[in-house]
């Protein structure tokens, strides 16, 4: 049997620390939408995302990975283009840097952040020169580039009673990334865009067991460029854990996505354009002291399927976090 000590403050931190992720954005080619590129991430919050720490300043850094495709005479709109047979892989790294305030708010603990993205998106694909007529490939187009994506602002309160722990989260995207304007890889998306979401853990310091769900709504402005605007996108996360020891938990985490309303706009060519998406996945989690300091790793991955009008493929993400200055 396992004691309630197992979970005392510092491995708490610890556990929420692993669980954290880039909830804030998505910088792959995954969703439907513009470019097929979601601003949120999908997959980012997963373990302990209902928990916010005590006061502190914290930093993470994610390393994302995706490989997906769209292929059988599927379309994709992307800069003012229209693409078929699409490739795409995506290497980023999302650093976040995130300050609990030493007040409450509301009998809760307040967050404020910043998260800051950059990386190589490699695609392939077909221009389509006319997307209504057969056999109308314009030219097959590979663009690479390493670039750095739109800084995202961050903001969580978050309460505390007992195994139960909640949050809502605001996110706004800052569009003065390195847009690649008429390119068909980018990290960037040129549109301001903001998120608001809930989220509750349940955790059981005695068992080592913690149930962790997420959801959110993503608003879209439009991009100036293309004169495009995304419709609004509706986003779960779950996860299912458990401690096997002080250090080590293993899990089950998916999500699901659904836009609610259709894109618009001149640079809409392929109309309201609404995608859906379903991914299922694993995770594995080790904690560990380093100079009286807490860090936490985290591995997961994620494979989709029932995909409509997006990308599909497998994600994949590596967390690094710890806290600097408070709790320790």
């Amino acid at each position: 049997m396992q004691t309630k000590e197992k979970f005392a403050p510092a491995a708490l931190l610890a556990a929420w620390l692993c669980g954290l992720a880039v909830s804030p954005l998505a910088h792959a080619p995954a969703e439907a939408a513009e470019n097929g590129i979601g601003f949120y991430l999908l997959g980012g919050r997963g373990p302990m995302a209902g928990y916010i720490p005590p006061p502190g300043f914290y930093v993470q850094d994610d390393v994302y990975f995706y490989d997906g495709s769209l292929g059988g005479n599927k379309q994709l709109p992307s800069g003012g283009q229209v693409l078929a047979e699409v490739n795409a892989q995506v290497v980023a790294d999302f650093l976040t840097a995130t300050w609990v305030l030493p007040t409450e708010v509301l009998g809760g603990n307040l967050a404020v952040g910043v998260l800051l993205p950059f990386g190589r998106p490699d695609v392939t694909a077909d221009v389509l020169a006319n997307p209504a007529a057969a056999n109308s490939i314009y030219r097959r187009a590979t663009d690479s580039a390493f670039v750095f994506g739109d800084p995202v602002a961050t903001i969580a309160l978050g309460w505390h009673s007992g195994n139960w722990h909640w949050n809502v989260t605001g996110l706004l995207n800052i569009p003065v990334g390195d847009y690649r304007g008429g390119e068909i890889a980018n990290l960037a998306f040129h549109r301001v865009a903001a998120d608001l979401s809930g989220a509750i853990t349940w955790l059981d310091p005695t068992s080592g067991w913690e149930v962790s769900a997420a959801a959110g709504v993503t608003f879209n402005g439009t991009n100036p460029d293309t004169d495009y605007t995304t419709g609004t996108e509706f986003h779960v996360e779950w996860a299912v854990t458990k401690a096997l020891t002080k250090q080590f938990s293993v899990g089950l985490v998916g999500y699901y996505y659904d836009q609610i309303t259709g894109d618009s706009g001149a640079g809409a060519r392929l109309g309201p354009f609404e995608g859906r998406a379903i991914a299922l996945g694993g995770t594995v989690a080790y904690n560990f002291d380093l100079a009286g300091t807490p860090l936490s790793t985290r591995v997961k991955i994620y494979r989709e399927f029932d995909v409509v009008n997006r990308l599909e493929g497998t994600a994949g993400y590596v967390t690094v976090a710890l806290p600097l200055v408070g709790a320790k």
